[in-house]
């Protein structure tokens, strides 16, 4: 059984003048979540076979805060997670994706649409979560009966949807 993680890069700030978006770098509450998403990874035994991330800066910054808690396996950094649409991150899954376990970290609105177009069934309370929408840090585990390259809408499980506690 294939495993897809899901994580959308932790809370950045707006872009000061001069500042192209993609350089926009995680609020120091972001950097803290990014944490916190890996100290659950760890406990919750999530481990990935291979990470893919943007190139971004804040899914960078995301990536770094959640490996000082949690194994990422093999990480490759993919521009394309910056600029493409949930098609496009579909097809990276497929190309990247295999029998084992994938964690993605990129952006909305693709993380929610892929979250939400893969996972018609899990958890209840995890679906109720994700309804209200896909927000930064936030983790969705969705589990495939086959192996990713094959991953279509409708196909996955999820098992949970994570989020970083708010005060």
């Amino acid at each position: 059984m294939a495993r897809l993680f899901l994580l959308r890069h932790a809370k950045a700030g707006w872009a000061p003048p001069g500042t192209h978006d993609f350089d926009r770098p995680l609020e120091p509450g972001g950097a803290a979540d990014a944490e916190e998403m890996g100290q659950a990874m760890r406990a919750g035994g999530y481990v990935p076979d291979m990470t893919l991330c943007s190139t971004a800066l804040r899914a960078r910054q995301t990536l770094e805060g959640v490996a000082m808690h949690a194994d990422t396996g093999r990480v490759v950094y993919l521009p394309a997670l910056y600029s493409e649409d949930a098609a496009g991150y579909l097809s990276i899954i497929r190309e990247n994706g295999g029998d084992g376990s994938l964690l993605v970290i990129g952006h909305n609105p693709m993380m929610e649409d892929l979250a939400t177009a893969f996972s018609e069934e899990g958890d209840e309370e995890a679906r109720a979560i994700l309804h209200y929408g896909f927000p930064t840090s936030g983790l969705a585990i969705i589990g495939f009966g086959g192996s990713l390259k094959t991953a279509a809408p409708g196909e996955g499980h999820l098992e949970a949807f994570l989020t970083p506690a708010r005060p």
